[in-house]
This record gives structure tokens, sequence and C-alpha cells, in this order.
């Protein structure tokens, strides 16, 4: 592959692609806390945008290095992000469930669940290391990168429209979000089976 239109056009396409996990992810985390302040934001979004540019690179590297050992554990993708969303989105249905019966309000997205929520929605990234595999190092690097910045913009957006309908839905918020993160688990778990 060359440096090309194409290329980026390409980049940009599966950058969007691989937001849309995140994006969903963003959006339940903007319903859950609705007074989210704009550095907040950026800091959730530049998570995502870590992992969807990391996981790229981590298969590329493995194309290049260890491809028996990648392709064994590509099967477990699915699993793994089914797991991870399912623990993170019931989570936050029990929350919201507590506090609907007069517990808190809402509980602002902690270190650990959004290091666990940047990585299940971008595990099924890994697989793109084998498409962008006929790029050079730096190539890769770029289309990593390309990645990373569409996925801060969509992620960005999926956090401002969640607390924008965050407030609107006030108690519910938490239990929308959880389920939304337990259908996107599913969701992922489902393609990953059947692709």
């Amino acid at each position: 592959m060359e440096w090309s239109f194409v290329f980026f056009f390409n980049s940009i396409l599966l950058g969007a692609g691989l937001a849309m996990d995140a994006f969903s992810v963003s959006l339940a985390n903007g319903l859950n806390e609705p007074s989210m302040k704009k550095k907040k934001m950026a800091g959730i979004a530049g998570v995502f945008a870590f992992f969807q540019a990391l996981m790229p690179m981590t298969g590329w590297v493995c194309v290049h290095t260890i491809v028996q050992y990648f392709q064994s554990f590509e099967r477990f993708i699915p699993w793994i992000a089914l797991l991870l969303l399912l623990f993170i989105g019931g989570k936050m249905l029990l929350e919201g469930i507590r506090s609907r019966d007069g517990g808190e309000e809402h509980q602002s997205v902690g270190l650990a669940a959004l290091l666990v929520q940047g990585v299940a929605t971008s595990i099924d990234a890994l697989s793109v290391g084998f498409t962008i595999s006929d790029y050079g190092w730096v190539m890769a690097l770029v289309c990593s990168l390309i990645i990373a910045v569409v996925t801060f913009a969509i992620c960005m957006a999926g956090l401002a429209i969640g607390r924008k309908f965050g407030t609107r839905l006030a108690g519910k918020a938490s239990i929308l979000g959880g389920g939304i993160l337990i259908f996107i688990g599913i969701e992922i778990f489902v393609t990953g089976l059947m692709g």
C-alpha cells in the first residue's frame, strides 16, 4: 500500500466503524453522569482513542511476529468483550436500581471501569492488525493514529449527547446506560461468533 487519498479515506472509515462500540459506551457514560466536566469528557474519549490505536498496532505486531498464537487467541475476543461489558453493564444496572430506591442519583465513571470499557470496546480492533498487515510500520502507525482521532471525536459526541439527555432522564440514566453496555456486549459476542 502506498500513501494516497484512498489510504487516508479507508483509515477514517475504519476508525468510524471501530468507534461505534466506544460511541455507545460514551453515550452510556454521559447518560450516567450528566454533570460531567469537559476535561473529564476529553479524558474518557482519550482513553477510548488510546485503546483503539493500541489494538490495531498490537494486531499488526502479532501478524508480523507471533501470528500463530494470535490466531488461536482471536476466537476468545467475543467472549472477553461479552464478559467485560456484562460485568460493567450489570454493575450500572444495579446502581441505577439502587438509586431509584433512594440511593445516590448518579455515580461517576471511575478509572478502573473506564479502562475495562476501553479494552472491551477495542479488543475487536486487534483483528484490524490483519487488515493492515501489508502496511509498513509507519503506515500502520499513521492508520492507528487516524483511528484514534476519529474515535476521540465520535466519543466526545457520544458523551455530549449522553450528558444532554442524562439530565432529562435523571434516575433512569444508569439503568439505560447499563442496558446499553449489556446490549453492546451481546452484539460484539454474536457478531464475533457469526463472522
